[in-house]
């Protein structure tokens, strides 16, 4: 045997010996049948961390104080309180109500504090504490409007709820027509603007809401008639942490701090007391499969799709097309004013998040005395949006063109708008369509954020599907999935145009 096959024989069965000596190990440490798979509550444990998942803008349950912008409240008190007794810290995580429970579910955070109602289709899907707060929900209107003095009086009317939030489906039972807000505080803000009828929500954060802000436009016009418990949310594996947090609740309750936390921010004792017992039926309907509930919600997705995103995106991007034109001019201008006031508009729209416009346009303006439908003002939201972004396109797109190309328009005797609109404008075009075709698939993505001013438009249907069932995989991926289409299309469209385009192009 050469040497040179020895030494490959060596290193081989050196290999084979690592490789075997290494094996049990892997084999221990993959979780075989002698070694538990490790729990949430032990990770908690072992960190020193229990993770929470709360809103920050429900007062007086979780909010900043303004004083100094620390989270506190009497949920994050509580909490704060129960993972004290088990040896833990907290750290929390900031989320919107509406999506606080597909970040559970995603391993975000390992509980949920922030007011969750106990009901049969959260039991059915969580691991749900023992409750720490019991309360009565309320209906609340305009301090103007006789309109509304009972549940029942709700049936045709309209209000603005958190989508997953359990008065939303009380709402609905009584026949309201539901618009999903990201919070209380949007709801009643709906309210006074008369966009909707009234709000239900638990009496505690309204009260908490007068006693803060001294409003009187709004109202409580009347009881729901049910009183309920509100509990910490878990993964629904998670039994063996809903148990260390029962335990140390009843610990924290027991010893006197949960009655202190309570009378600090409503001045009674608000974790006591009996939840209205569940109707039956609704206890005990059965779950609809995901595969059910997607081929029920793929229609009105589509129908969505087709009466609110793409007619937005169409009218939105026309209407931004003809501002981005004349901000683009104006940009090429020889007067310095009318230069700067376009530049300083091309700056703002650019220095700005489309969300925070949106919102300025929607909530903002009635302030001033400009209320727009929600459809009105996300075309103009957009429109303005792609104005911005489409001028500086286009601007680059007309610089593109050969100075000679004006030059010889004008010694034939052409205008300034002839030269513009026969001689330039169809030559930047070819440059400006890939762009501002980007800028097009850009808009109908974007077009889902017009779900926080109550446009109900693709993602809006998907949401509200998911909020009362949980699918939210299922049925954002189906949102998803119409969205991509749509750009496919467009995408097809763009390569389309620009190949004719192209034809009289010398090569």
């Amino acid at each position: 045997m050469c040497p040179q096959e020895v030494t490959i024989r060596r290193v081989v069965g050196v290999l084979v010996a690592l490789v075997l000596c290494f094996l049990p190990a892997a084999c221990s440490s993959s979780g075989g049948s002698g070694s538990a798979p490790e729990t949430t509550l032990d990770k908690v444990k072992a960190a020193g961390v229990l993770r929470i998942g709360t809103e920050g803008t429900y007062s007086p349950f979780t909010y900043h104080d303004p004083t100094n912008n620390q989270l506190t409240g009497y949920d994050v008190e509580v909490i704060n309180a129960v993972a004290a007794k088990m040896g833990v810290r907290t750290e929390f995580v900031e989320a919107p109500f509406d999506s606080i429970f597909a970040s559970l579910q995603s391993d975000r955070f390992d509980l949920v504090a922030n007011q969750v109602t106990k009901n049969a289709q959260r039991e059915a899907t969580y691991a749900l504490s023992e409750p720490y707060t019991v309360s009565d929900g309320v209906i609340v209107t305009r301090t103007d409007d006789d309109s509304i003095t009972s549940l029942a009086d709700l049936k045709g009317k309209t209000t603005a709820q958190s989508s997953t939030s359990n008065w939303a489906q009380v709402a609905k039972d009584a026949g309201a027509k539901v618009e999903a807000v990201e919070g209380f505080t949007q709801a009643v803000t709906l309210v006074k603007q008369k966009r909707v009828d009234a709000t239900v929500n638990d009496n505690l954060a309204v009260a908490e809401y007068s006693k803060t802000t001294g409003d009187t436009t709004v109202k409580i016009a009347a009881k729901t008639g049910d009183t309920s418990e509100q509990v910490f949310a878990m993964r629904q594996a998670d039994t063996s942490l809903r148990d260390a947090v029962n335990v140390a609740l009843g610990q924290v309750r027991s010893d006197g701090q949960l009655t202190q936390i309570s009378e600090k921010y409503f001045g009674q004792d608000v974790s006591q007391g009996e939840a209205s017992p569940e109707q039956p039926a609704e206890a005990a309907a059965a779950p609809q499969s995901t595969w059910d509930l997607v081929k029920d919600t793929a229609g009105p997705m589509a129908v969505a799709a087709l009466n609110r995103t793409i007619p937005l995106t169409a009218i939105s991007f026309i209407v931004g097309l003809a501002i981005a034109l004349v901000v683009a001019l104006m940009r090429l201008s020889k007067v310095g004013v009318v230069s700067q006031v376009a530049r300083f508009y091309v700056s703002v729209i650019r220095g700005t998040p489309l969300l925070v416009q949106l919102f300025l346009i929607f909530y903002g303006l009635p302030a001033i005395g400009l209320t727009f439908n929600p459809f009105t003002a996300a075309v103009i939201a957009f429109s303005l949006n792609v104005g911005g972004y489409a001028a500086e396109i286009i601007r680059a797109a007309i610089l593109s063109v050969p100075r000679g190309q004006w030059e010889a328009a004008e010694t034939i005797g052409m205008g300034y708008a002839t030269t513009l609109r026969r001689i330039v404008l169809p030559q930047a075009a070819r440059t400006a369509v890939p762009p501002l075709s980007n800028t097009l698939i850009s808009l109908v993505k974007d077009t889902s954020l017009a779900s926080v001013i109550l446009v109900t438009e693709l993602l809006r249907v998907a949401q509200v599907a998911a909020a009362p069932t949980f699918k939210f995989f299922a049925l954002y991926g189906v949102a998803a999935a119409y969205y991509w289409v749509i750009c496919l299309v467009l995408s097809f469209v763009q390569g389309r145009l620009e190949h004719r385009l192209e034809r009289y192009v010398a090569r």
